[in-house]
């Protein structure tokens, strides 16, 4: 079986996470756990970063309290570290949410190549609207995300669609969470 290096990518709250986790499940089963799976999903990261007392962790607490998108750099520094720290050989990798903006997706591309990573998939689960998280108090906070998505995300998406190296997949994320994973695996076991 080849190495699988999946990255879902949509609007927060569209979904991701349960689809990732879904797939990560799937390619497990497959390779019957010969292979470890590095699930790279940055959130937990982040709050535990912004909870810090660091110089850099009370910026980030500021701009989390202004309901702003964190840097680039900083996004692609906690996917990185966890690259680095945590990648080994014969590894699976699945991201969810990451990366969420050109530059990081441009660095995301010199890391898969880095580590000889053929043909990732990128699976785009396309919803009109977000649903709701417990996190989002207010309409406010859900349009600022909905506007870094259209701002940020969107131009990411699709520079994955133009890139040759990457295989895109998108799917309609306006169905039922086993109708988008069946999309999700007719797709990608086509495209594979």
């Amino acid at each position: 079986m080849s190495l699988h290096t999946v990255i879902f990518i949509g609007r927060s709250g569209c979904g991701k996470g349960t689809q990732a986790g879904l797939l990560k499940d799937r390619i497990h089963r497959q390779d019957e756990g010969k292979s470890p799976i590095l699930y790279v999903e940055t959130g937990e990261h982040f709050r535990n970063f912004i909870r810090g007392t660091s110089f850099s962790s009370t910026l980030s607490q500021e701009i989390y309290g202004r309901d702003e998108r964190q840097p680039d750099f900083l996004a692609g520094w906690m996917w990185a570290n966890l690259l680095i720290q945590e990648m080994g050989p014969g590894m699976h990798i699945v991201f969810d949410g990451a990366p969420r903006a050109v530059s990081e997706a441009e660095l995301l591309t010199t890391a898969l190549t880095f580590y000889k990573r053929e043909r990732p998939v990128v699976i785009h689960e396309e919803r009109l609207l977000a649903r709701g998280r417990s996190d989002d108090r207010t309409l406010a906070k859900i349009d600022k995300r909905l506007d870094w998505f259209d701002k940020d995300v969107l131009p990411a998406i699709e520079y994955f669609k133009r890139d040759p190296y990457y295989r895109f997949i998108e799917v309609d994320g306006e169905q039922t969470i086993e109708g988008v994973h069946r999309d999700i695996i007719a797709a990608y076991d086509y495209s594979a």
